[in-house]
């Protein structure tokens, strides 16, 4: 008797560990894409400023490809931003990056080298614009701007880009009416009150070089009025991927004293090229989103990555790699 019990419990546990192989089995094959080896390789992703939220996305986005793809080896360089972004990837410098829409469109109707061959992976975050003065300042709009030291960006940055056209909108030529400085994010802060009257920046909130200068020292912001963003927005081409919005209160609490800021917004593109390799691509589509809570934590931009709106890659076509995921994930 005691034989039989033995070998009905010995049946029982094979029977436990062919069931607890199959579980395991398959929830290899929902975190591993079609079960298959991660790929390798190297691989140049190109961030911005190291002041500047794309450079801290990048280094956590490459911190959790590193325990998706171990070994796949991830290549970060700084740059000026979007304008330098897209064209390292359209002329095959880089082989991802972020950059913002406007810019993206804007090297399309240029007919830049390379911008056919651009392809969108997801929709990430959305920039804010934000004109910061010294809490004393006179000014309260972008035209009280003229006749002001005033810090558009790095060349070939997105900021440049919005700033120029947000001077241009309210009648005030960049380069004769103001005295343009070529600060970004990484040096603006520091210089406002001394060297500065006022400098643009559009992120993701809150940026870091902005939060750590918030807690040191008293500055304001100047809202975009929402008729001004309206205007550019209905004129077309590049700039019709900006809108209005709001600045939540929260993004940088000890300056807005519970209040939002009107301005202007753009969204964000994790972009590479048509001719990236379509596995490659698709694993790092999945980890981007799945990712998302994790970088959340550390950069609040993120947070606001979603499968929902992630497809919407416009002014670019989706990646092949990209559209794989999105297809293998659809309900």
């Amino acid at each position: 008797m005691s034989t039989l019990l033995s070998r009905i419990g010995g049946r029982r546990a094979a029977q436990g560990a062919v069931a607890g192989a199959v579980v395991i089995g398959l929830l290899l094959w929902w975190l591993l894409p079609l079960g298959e080896k991660p790929p390798g390789g190297s691989i140049t992703f190109s961030t911005g400023t190291r002041a500047g939220v794309y450079q801290k996305y990048g280094e956590l986005l490459r911190s959790e490809l590193r325990k998706d793809m171990p070994g796949l080896d991830v290549r970060l360089t700084t740059s000026a931003g979007s304008q330098e972004n897209v064209e390292r990837v359209a002329s095959g410098e880089a082989d991802f990056t972020i950059a913002a829409a406007d810019a993206v469109e804007t090297y399309k109707l240029a007919g830049r080298p390379g911008a056919e061959k651009l392809r969108g992976v997801t929709r990430l975050y959305d920039d804010y614009v934000q004109l910061v003065v010294p809490t004393g300042s006179d000014i309260q709009s972008v035209a009280d701007l003229r006749g002001k030291r005033v810090a558009i960006g790095l060349p070939n940055s997105g900021v440049r880009l919005i700033a120029t056209r947000l001077l241009k909108a309210v009648g005030i030529d960049p380069e004769t009416d103001i005295t343009p400085r070529a600060d970004g994010i990484d040096t603006g802060p520091g210089r406002l009150g001394g060297e500065l009257d006022a400098f643009f920046w559009s992120g993701g909130v809150p940026t870091d070089g902005l939060r750590q200068i918030a807690e040191k020292s008293a500055f304001r912001f100047v809202p975009i009025d929402e008729k001004l963003v309206t205007e550019l927005h209905e004129a077309g081409g590049a700039t019709r991927y900006y809108r209005t919005t709001n600045m939540p209160e929260s993004a940088y609490p000890t300056v807005q004293n519970g209040a939002v800021v009107p301005t202007m917004a753009v969204s964000n593109l994790l972009v590479t090229r048509a001719d990236a390799d379509p596995r490659l691509t698709e694993w790092l589509t999945r980890t981007v989103l799945d990712s998302r809570d994790g970088i959340g934590a550390h950069v609040h931009s993120a947070q606001l990555v979603d499968l929902r709106t992630a497809i919407y890659t416009d002014p670019l076509e989706l990646h092949e790699g990209a559209r794989r995921y999105y297809r293998s994930v659809k309900p």
